[in-house]
């Protein structure tokens, strides 16, 4: 089983502060550059948890993008090494406060234009992890419903990530639901269920999106995750107690967790179940990816 992810790779810089923001002056902060990108996070913690995966993303032709592609080669991920001349590779800058919650500001930099073009062989490839990220850039939005409807004549399972509601709300509701019918598991987290369905309460917002899309996810941070099949119940997962170091790519590492087991076809208890511990594993230390595999 390959899981192909399409997305972003990003260069994080992550900045750990200890106090509040000094505004026009300084403020103390602990910074460390990481690998990101919801997309080659989602990459990464799968293939250290022992799955194939081929991973579709730009870098520019920077020492940054060389970086960033060298990391993947040590976590295990097969990827495109498509280096777009004269552009940049994509940087977030990441601020994480005291409580271990992020702030981001990226610039998806050569990320934009993935198409059809990017495809590796799908002869082996057995789902898709789509980045909202790619969906939501105008520049990328046509070629990537055009690899939708490629996925959908070869039967391949397609699993959406809506990204944030500070990206979504750019889009506007009303188009990402006009996607969510092209998809077969949507994993989001509870501000992202509330932008799409306009319901606060998550029981009632998996209930709405059910009827777009047949399985849905609703991450909720420490108070757990939910998850749903059309037709069936409900199932509450409680978070897996850790320390909370950084929340950096909880949900890509959550979303790596669930995918094999419901592509498994497991029931969805042990689903979150595997999950929520592998998102336990993220936020215990600095940024978006595993520790291990990267000496």
């Amino acid at each position: 089983m390959k899981i192909l992810c399409i997305g972003d790779i990003m260069l994080d810089v992550v900045a750990i502060l200890d106090s509040d923001i000094n505004y026009a002056s300084d403020t103390k902060a602990q910074i460390s550059t990481h690998g990101g990108g919801a997309a080659a996070n989602v990459a990464s913690w799968l293939a250290v948890t022992g799955w194939d995966t081929f991973l579709i993303a730009r870098v520019g032709d920077d020492s940054a993008g060389k970086s960033v592609l060298a990391e993947l080669d040590r976590y295990g991920v097969t990827h495109a090494n498509t280096v777009i001349e004269g552009a940049h590779t994509g940087v977030v800058i990441v601020l994480v406060d005291k409580s271990g919650e992020r702030t981001m500001f990226p610039d998806s930099g050569a990320n934009s234009g993935l198409g059809p073009g990017d495809l590796p062989d799908l002869h082996d490839i057995t789902a898709i992890y789509l980045s909202g990220y790619c969906l939501l850039n105008p520049e990328s939005r046509a070629g990537v419903l055009e690899i939708i409807e490629i996925a959908q004549k070869r039967n391949l399972k397609i699993v959406f990530d809506p990204a944030s509601v500070g990206v979504l709300a750019q889009a506007g509701a009303d188009q990402v639901r006009s996607w969510l019918s092209l998809m077969d598991l949507l994993i989001m987290n509870e501000e992202e269920a509330h932008f799409l369905s306009g319901l606060v309460d998550p029981v009632q917002a998996i209930t709405n999106l059910l009827e777009l899309c047949p399985t849905v996810v609703i991450k909720r941070g420490s108070h757990g995750s939910l998850a749903q099949h059309r037709g069936g119940e409900a199932v509450l997962m409680q978070a897996t107690p850790a320390e909370v170091v950084d929340t950096t790519g909880a949900g890509d590492c959550f979303a790596a967790g669930f995918i094999p087991a419901w592509l498994n076809e497991r029931d969805l208890t042990e689903c979150l179940s595997g999950a929520s511990d592998l998102a336990a594993q993220c936020v215990s230390v600095i940024g978006a990816r595993p520790l291990v595999a990267t000496a």
